[in-house]
């Protein structure tokens, strides 16, 4: 499909419009033309029929129109104007009609009625030509005889006047239409000269000035909606890709440290000959760095996955209470070691996937764990709420301030700065909540006061 420019389109648009409004125009002055010309030619054939009906009155005139015929004639002055005048059912005393053309039949008006342009009558001889006629019965006065009256007039003049006006109207059309597209085609240059600049501008920007944003101060205010869109969509790029420089660097240093502990202990095995049980304490101690890591990437590909626009879930309607209660049991061991308990109340059902519900709760439940004050403990509380179900897990520890608890859902972050708990955990535990109630078109967040903190997770209800 070919592309049109839009200076194209808009000249385009402007002389089918300028075409469209003079033609309108014109046809409206042409009809109202038409409209005059045709009532002026019927009252002045109504007035040419009165004229001789008032002088056939005389005597004399009757003597006249039969000794001298010809001046009759001549006074109608063209081969356009047709006049019979006959006795009322009897001969023809005049008839002119130099082009011999036939007069249709029409009922005359009676000599007591006066003459109105209703009387008047139209029809188109055989070449297409209008005419315009009408009879009338002439008073008699002085004992004479009553006669009779036809007169008509063929309208070619005016068809010819009309034509001529058509002509020029539809030339006139053209010509502005023709007009508008010059003109169209320099004010839509200039029109849309502020989007070549803004056009500009945007080129100019890249990854290292995605934080410069587009100025609306000398642009038309119908482009604040496309500028603001624009200037927000630069501040998603910039934020996605400070992001994604943070993951880059965070991965680099968590994927360091276990590369570099298989390094230094596999180098210092090669160093010199060692006994079995040494060995073996080096393939399980690489072991468990090669796990963290399988883990690492694992989570990563999950994450990856979860942004597809296209990824689907499994979602069902599951009993919170055997869920709550199933991961409660889970986790009892390794809350024992942290001398902490777990409570769970929990009543109705979530329309969730199982897989993924269960993978967010354990996350949460394992942070609860890790940062639980011994001696505590864990509860984790479930109930129906409008259009959904939330789910909270809170445990009693240090408190997370509000500028950690900004950040906590980030892939990598840690709350602790120094990474001492890095060894467990790979600070992605909460991107993957975070992402799978993105999947679930939910939401996460987390409370962190007085030593008391709770995550909690909505689930809507499916539709």
């Amino acid at each position: 499909m070919k592309r049109n420019s839009l200076t194209f389109r808009l000249a385009l648009l402007l002389a089918a419009f300028s075409f469209v409004a003079f033609t309108v125009m014109g046809s409206a002055l042409y009809y109202a033309l038409r409209q005059q010309l045709s009532i002026r030619d019927d009252a002045a054939l109504v007035s040419r029929v009165d004229q001789i009906s008032t002088l056939l009155r005389d005597l004399d005139a009757r003597q006249l129109i039969r000794e001298k015929p010809h001046l009759f004639a001549n006074m109608l002055g063209n081969t356009e104007s047709l006049l019979v005048i006959r006795y009322v059912g009897g001969a023809t005393l005049l008839e002119v009609n130099p082009m011999q053309r036939a007069l249709p039949t029409v009922t005359p008006v009676a000599a007591n009625q006066r003459l109105t342009l209703e009387a008047v009558h139209h029809a188109n001889n055989a070449d297409g030509t209008p005419m315009v006629y009408m009879a009338a019965i002439s008073p008699s006065a002085n004992n004479l005889p009553p006669l009779e009256i036809v007169s008509a007039r063929v309208l070619s003049d005016r068809t010819h006047i009309l034509e001529e006006y058509r002509n020029k109207i539809i030339l006139f059309a053209s010509m502005m239409a023709a007009i508008s597209v010059v003109l169209a085609v320099i004010f839509a240059r200039r029109g849309i000269s502020p989007l070549r600049r803004l056009a500009d501008r945007t080129a100019t920007i890249g990854t290292q000035t995605l934080s410069s944003r587009l100025d609306k101060q000398d642009v038309p205010m119908e482009l604040d909606a496309l500028i603001d869109q624009i200037n927000a969509m630069l501040e998603r790029l910039e934020r996605g890709f400070q992001q994604l420089k943070q993951v880059s660097a965070d991965m680099a240093h968590d994927l360091r440290t276990p590369i570099t502990t298989l390094l230094g202990q596999t180098e210092v095995g090669l160093g010199a000959a060692r006994d079995n049980a040494y060995y073996q304490r080096l393939l399980g101690s690489n072991f468990e760095e090669l796990q963290r890591m399988s883990r690492m990437i694992d989570n990563m590909l999950f994450l990856a996955q979860a942004e597809q626009p296209d990824q689907e879930i499994q979602r069902r309607d599951i009993d919170i209470v055997e869920e709550t209660h199933r991961l409660g049991e889970y986790f009892e061991d390794l809350a024992a070691e942290r001398e902490v308990t777990i409570q769970t109340h929990a009543s109705g059902t979530v329309n969730a996937d199982a897989l993924l519900l269960r993978r967010a709760l354990a996350n949460l439940l394992s942070n609860a764990v890790r940062y639980a004050e011994p001696g505590s403990e864990i509860e984790i509380a479930a109930r129906p709420e409008a259009e959904g179900m939330s789910i909270v897990v809170m445990n009693r520890g240090e408190t997370i301030s509000p500028a950690h608890q900004e950040r906590l859902f980030d892939r990598f972050y840690r709350a602790d700065p120094s990474r001492n708990d890095s060894a467990h955990s790979s600070g992605l535990g909460l991107s993957i909540v975070h992402s799978i109630m993105q999947l679930h078109k939910g939401r996460c967040w987390v409370e962190s006061q007085s030593g008391v903190t709770r995550f909690g997770l909505w689930f809507p209800d499916r539709n």
